[in-house]
């Protein structure tokens, strides 16, 4: 019991000692990023100044400048707090690197010793997907989310948006699509476990697809189902890979 006891305190330890140096290094990046946070502030109104257009002739794709309304601030320390906001979003963002090493470093000593030496694997692939999906959700999702929403029977309106509730609606879609797309590291981390299996992956695909669509309802901003589909088609190819990925790890596991 005793034994347990110890070796229950040594993870708890651990896992603080993860966290505090993951809090370290977003604090040291933080206050390096707040000093560039008009800049962070002037790329993130990129969805609501442009329309994306598709077309079936060239240019297939086209980024279109639109007017709109400036943002406001309608309380004295809201543009302070928006601009805290988005260096703490962004210095989160720089960091990852740093967190996803920590968060290895912590479930490293539960993996084989040939499955150690993936480090450096994990932390590029974990930072790329959930880049990948930050900017899929920044330049595909939002630029139509805000222009269904703030032109849909809006004729006899005026936009008046303040830039709290702006910055607030972007950060938390580009946040979720981001963790979104870690789906298959979680498959293959699950597998890892022996949580699931390939076969009962594959077995209830069904109900992934429905999972996806309604995850593609609920965190897309907008109701429309041209982007419920566009979120849903991602996290569909993801579990695709997620499978095929967890394959590997489940045989490597069985063998081991």
């Amino acid at each position: 019991m005793e034994d347990v006891k110890m070796s229950l305190t040594g993870h708890l330890s651990e896992l603080r000692k993860r966290i505090l140096i993951s809090l370290a290094a977003l604090l040291v990046v933080f206050g390096v990023v707040f000093n560039y946070s008009e800049e962070i502030f002037d790329f993130l109104t990129f969805p609501m100044k442009t329309d994306l257009k598709f077309s079936l002739h060239n240019p297939y794709v086209q980024l279109v400048q639109k007017q709109v309304a400036n943002l406001v601030f309608l309380a004295p320390a809201e543009a302070f707090w928006m601009h805290l906001k988005i260096s703490f979003v962004a210095a989160f963002v720089f960091s990852l690197p740093i967190i996803f090493y920590q968060v290895w470093r912590f479930i490293s000593p539960g993996l084989l010793p040939g499955e150690r030496r993936y480090v450096i694997p994990f932390i590029v692939s974990a930072t790329s997907l959930f880049l990948v999906g930050a900017s899929f959700c920044f330049f595909l999702v939002l630029p139509f989310a805000l222009t269904f929403l703030m032109g849909y029977k809006t004729a006899h309106l005026t936009a008046m948006i303040s830039v709290g509730s702006y910055i607030d609606f972007c950060l938390k879609f580009i946040l979720a699509f981001g963790a979104i797309f870690e789906l298959p590291l979680g498959i293959i981390f699950l597998a890892r476990l022996g949580i699931v299996t390939p076969q009962f992956l594959a077995k209830n695909r069904k109900f992934a697809v429905l999972v996806a669509f309604i995850a593609g309802a609920i965190l897309t901003p907008t109701p429309d189902a041209f982007n419920q589909t566009l979120m849903a088609v991602p996290i569909i190819i993801l579990y695709e890979i997620g499978i095929l990925m967890s394959r590997i790890v489940y045989r490597k596991r069985r063998n081991a």
